[in-house]
């Protein structure tokens, strides 16, 4: 399946019915009077949160969602029918804008989350609401009103409390496949992954947390060099990030690098929670393993950690040290940002 994270749809919400001119001609009652019914409302277009959905495919191959108008007003005081909600399944974390004006119109996270995207016209009133002691016949009857219409974006952002950054080929999808059930495309070239990768990490039987898997950054990723910083939305959910770093490679450099290209996505993300993993420590020495993270510790101020995600070693240190720093902010949510 095709991962799309973003979409243009077209949305109209159904046209309120107009009412109905009418009078009633009954045997027994030839004179029964202005009998026009109102016109029924327009059919809504409404987002619901589907769980089994990861991605917008579906809306590539139809951009447009239209409800169904309501039904116009009929003699005999009828109403007409209501036009049917158009209830549109979307996954977790998609976020609504309106094309034009950039409003926010939904954040759609928990499952079963719902959001009307365009509301439906009003019906129009029939002729028997406006009868008077002057007008016992009147022949007005008003229109049902259109439906919202507006072109709009939607964005989806994957919806997990840590974040994997870092370089192409720094092992971000080995430790990810090493914490979780997932399986990420995996080779020892760089760029192997090309789309977000999404992880649950079971702690305890009632405990866990989602880690997500960001495509490598490289150096001017913000200017659209290699894969961008497009798919850095995906971790602005997050409420912890991970900076996985190659031992076998500069990792001060290429943590300043990796540090440079977040803040230029936004400033606003590294001042969330945040430790260094220094993976693959059966390429070097131990004793450079040390040095790299004591140097590390020193001038970042952040938590270290030296892993071996390839040969499984010091994952546990490192799913504890992370659950407890979600644990200790547990009171303070993550704002979800628009």
């Amino acid at each position: 399946m095709r991962f799309i994270d973003e979409a243009r749809v077209y949305v109209r919400a159904g046209k309120g019915g107009d009412g109905a001119i009418a009078f009633l001609r009954e045997k027994f009652r030839p004179f029964g009077g202005p009998a026009g019914g109102d016109g029924a409302r327009g059919g809504d277009v409404i987002f619901e949160v589907d769980e089994g959905l990861s991605t917008l495919l579906d809306f590539k191959y139809k951009p447009r969602l239209i409800a169904r108008d309501g039904e116009p007003g009929r003699g005999k005081q009828q109403y007409g029918h209501q036009g049917g909600d158009l209830v549109v399944r979307v996954p977790p974390g998609t976020m609504v804008f309106d094309e034009e004006t950039e409003e926010a119109l939904a954040d759609l996270v928990l499952p079963g989350a719902r959001a009307v995207i365009g509301h439906g016209g009003s019906g129009g009133q029939g002729n028997m609401h406006f009868v008077s002691s002057t007008h016992r016949a009147p022949r007005i009857a008003t229109p049902g009103t259109a439906g919202e219409q507006r072109q709009i974006r939607m964005e989806l952002r994957l919806v997990a409390e840590v974040g994997l950054v870092g370089l192409p080929n720094a092992g971000k999808s080995t430790l990810l496949a090493a914490l979780t059930a997932a399986r990420p495309k995996i080779a020892s070239y760089p760029f192997t992954t090309l789309t977000p990768n999404l992880g649950h990490v079971q702690v305890t039987v009632e405990d866990g947390f989602n880690l997500a898997d960001i495509p490598g950054l490289i150096e001017g990723a913000h200017l659209g060099h290699g894969l961008g910083i497009r798919f850095l939305r995906h971790i602005k959910r997050t409420r912890m990030l991970v900076f996985v770093l190659d031992l076998d490679a500069d990792a001060a450099r290429d943590f300043a690098t990796v540090r440079r290209e977040v803040e230029a996505f936004d400033p606003e993300m590294l001042a969330r929670p945040a430790l260094i993993v220094l993976n693959k420590a059966d390429l070097v020495t131990a004793s450079a393993a040390k040095t790299t993270l004591r140097e590390l510790r020193a001038t970042t101020g952040l938590p270290a950690l030296v892993i071996s995600a390839e040969g499984r070693v010091g994952l546990e240190p490192l799913v504890a040290l992370i659950a407890e720093t979600l644990r200790i902010r547990e009171e303070t949510p993550a704002v979800c940002p628009s």
